[in-house]
């Protein structure tokens, strides 16, 4: 007996054909490539699991995804303990990342919030900060983007599916797909 549900993997394979099919990701990687080409930056924030895909997603920029390229200027709020802790504990949770990107956000930037259940109050608010201070906006969430799409957010990544880890993980390879995209559109070369 096989200790692997077959239909997680089903489902898996029907939310990798749904993303491949999905407008808003082409959308999302367009967004971030002409900032980037432009000389702005790419801003990501998310809570937990989402928080350490950001900061992936920013290595993947700021180093390379395949090839050895000039950097990226990409940053992952919450990888900053001291101001995540600082905004926290003087302020509120829900607005760590406003404040960040209060700061750090100028007009040419793409801000890219991760939330899974698409209703994180702070997700929420640095979104809604970014837009007000004039920056393209994108999200990916799981199936739940009626928050998002209050804000408003310019591209929002909706994975069909309310199971938390089944969505990390479209998130994750959306991540990388952008990643790849975005180097070889800026950069063209052959992967490694």
């Amino acid at each position: 007996m096989s200790i692997i549900d077959p239909e997680r993997i089903r489902l898996r394979a029907r939310l990798l054909a749904a993303l491949n099919e999905d407008a808003q990701l082409e959308q999302a990687i367009d967004r971030m490539a002409l900032a980037l080409k432009r000389g702005g930056k790419v801003l990501l924030f998310g809570n937990g699991g989402s928080a350490t895909q950001s900061s992936h997603f920013a290595a993947e920029l700021v180093n390379k995804f395949y090839f050895r390229r000039r950097a990226l200027p990409a940053l992952a709020l919450a990888a900053d303990m001291a101001s995540v802790t600082s905004i926290a504990n003087d302020e509120d949770f829900r607005f760590v990342f406003s404040r960040q990107l209060e700061a750090y956000g100028r007009k040419d930037d793409v801000a890219l919030g991760i939330t899974t259940s698409g209703a994180s109050a702070n997700v929420l608010l640095g979104l809604a900060k970014a837009r007000e201070m004039g920056l393209g906006t994108v999200a990916l969430c799981g199936n739940r983007p009626q928050a998002l799409l209050q804000v408003p957010v310019d591209v929002v990544i909706a994975v069909d599916a309310g199971d938390t880890p089944a969505v990390q993980e479209m998130h994750l390879f959306a991540l990388h797909v952008m990643a790849e995209t975005i180097e070889a559109k800026l950069f063209g070369g052959d992967h490694d």
